[in-house]
């Protein structure tokens, strides 16, 4: 069992969760801008990836963006021929998602720097990446851990 976390250690920790997210998410931001896109077409992309044949309804419930906000980049992913969207085969109503291979290419493209990244970063801490991942999901709340549970069960 861990000791006792100082006030102190916690602001430190804080702070650097800042700044790793912040280096962390600098090299997709370069890459995103080449084609005036954001932080918000990188993470439907990723879900997207994660999970084909992602609904509309379950996309917004993993970004916690309204549908409004969604439309605005789903629109931008589909006209770019980034994302294909099929109606569900039971029920018209449901669009489910998709990746082109362009849409593929261009995740691969933002997760290599973060991969390297995370890789050096294990190296040179020495921790194991079950370690991390344990601790990164209990700052999580109960809803997001079930989130994650859903993906890990469509990628096992």
């Amino acid at each position: 069992m861990p000791d006792t976390v100082t006030d102190a250690q916690t602001e430190a920790l804080i702070e650097l969760i800042f700044f790793a997210y912040r280096d962390f998410i600098s090299d997709p931001d370069a890459i995103l801008a080449e084609f005036d896109f954001g932080r918000a077409h990188h993470r439907v992309l990723h879900f997207i990836d994660r999970k084909p044949g992602l609904t509309v309804a379950e996309l917004l419930d993993f970004l916690g963006i309204t549908k409004q906000s969604l439309g605005r980049v789903l629109k931008q992913l589909v006209d770019g021929g980034y994302v294909r969207q099929h109606h569900g085969s039971g029920d018209r109503r449901r669009r489910e998602l998709y990746m082109t291979d362009k849409g593929a290419a261009l995740i691969a493209r933002l997760r290599q720097p973060q991969s390297r990244r995370i890789r050096a970063a294990l190296d040179q801490s020495g921790q194991r990446a079950e370690d991390i991942a344990a601790f990164l999901r209990a700052m999580t709340g109960s809803q997001t851990r079930g989130q994650m549970t859903a993906l890990d069960r469509h990628t096992a």
